[in-house]
């Protein structure tokens, strides 16, 4: 395969080729569900925790899409591109309507859509900015779907005040990022919040805790107040495609030191030797 073919609905071509319907309800409402799968020399990273999470967003989609463990690893690994580090985008809609209708329609396939991307290297040594704002989403963060208007303004927001990420804040707590889920450390624990509906049930996340435990780094999972954040001695990022993204100035305030801390130079030495022994 070449570096710019993509996939879609059964085949590959370049991606200047690859076009879909102005009825596609991807398209017209935002109807469709997403993953975001790194690959690391060559192997997708935690694949089948990705596609998991991709098979609970299209059954709460109320979309059947019944593809195997192997059928899904036949059309995604002729994507992969030369490089270590890259990231496979996977699009799921509910296809083409005959005309425009809120409602589902009685007959329509799946529009299925991927392609590969390399992942932009970070200098995560150096921290980033960050910024909190209130949390004006819709109610079920959980669902991994493209509806992602939200989520732009509020990171949009973050970029002009000069800000890698939002922080977002629902009545007094943090939820997540606008891209990414959040972790802190506060009073020597390392603390994120509780998987609910709030929430995106993030893999490098679940990584993390399952990490943490397995190398007797105290973590919870409990809500983090504003005053704690603003407390916290660390703060991390997390997400597929930024790994563990420490940050380091908070609403224009230093975390802790202004500088990357102890938990996190720990957690990112586990996470990259966890990266080249699982897929």
């Amino acid at each position: 395969m070449q570096e710019k073919n993509v996939y879609l609905n059964g085949e590959y071509l370049p991606l200047e080729e690859a076009k879909i319907s102005v009825l596609d309800r991807g398209f017209l409402f935002g109807d469709s569900v997403y993953e975001v799968i790194p690959a690391y020399a060559g192997n997708l990273f935690c694949f089948e925790a990705h596609l998991q999470r991709l098979n609970d967003g299209l059954k709460a989609i109320r979309l059947a899409v019944s593809y195997t463990t192997e059928q899904w690893l036949d059309i995604l690994r002729p994507l992969l591109i030369e490089g270590d580090a890259q990231y496979i985008y996977l699009q799921i809609t509910r296809g083409v309507a005959d005309k425009r209708d809120h409602g589902f329609p009685l007959n329509c396939t799946p529009t299925i859509f991927a392609m590969c991307s390399p992942i932009a290297p970070l200098a995560r040594e150096q921290g980033v900015q960050a910024v909190t704002l209130d949390d004006v989403r819709w109610q079920l963060c959980n669902i991994k779907a493209t509806t992602l208007l939200a989520n732009i303004l509020l990171r949009q927001k973050a970029i002009d005040e000069g800000s890698a990420e939002a922080i977002l804040i629902k009545e007094g707590y943090a939820t997540e990022g606008a891209a990414s889920n959040i972790f802190a450390v506060i009073d020597g624990v390392l603390i994120t919040p509780p998987k609910t509906n709030e929430i995106l049930p993030g893999i490098t996340r679940d990584v993390i805790i399952h990490l943490a435990k397995a190398n007797h780094i105290q973590i919870e999972e409990d809500v983090i107040s504003l005053d704690a954040l603003q407390q916290a001695s660390e703060i991390w990022l997390t997400s597929s495609t930024r790994e563990i993204l420490p940050v380091t100035i908070l609403d224009h305030e230093p975390v802790g030191n202004g500088q990357v801390g102890s938990v996190w130079l720990a957690m990112q030495e586990l996470f990259q030797e966890y990266k080249q022994v699982v897929v």
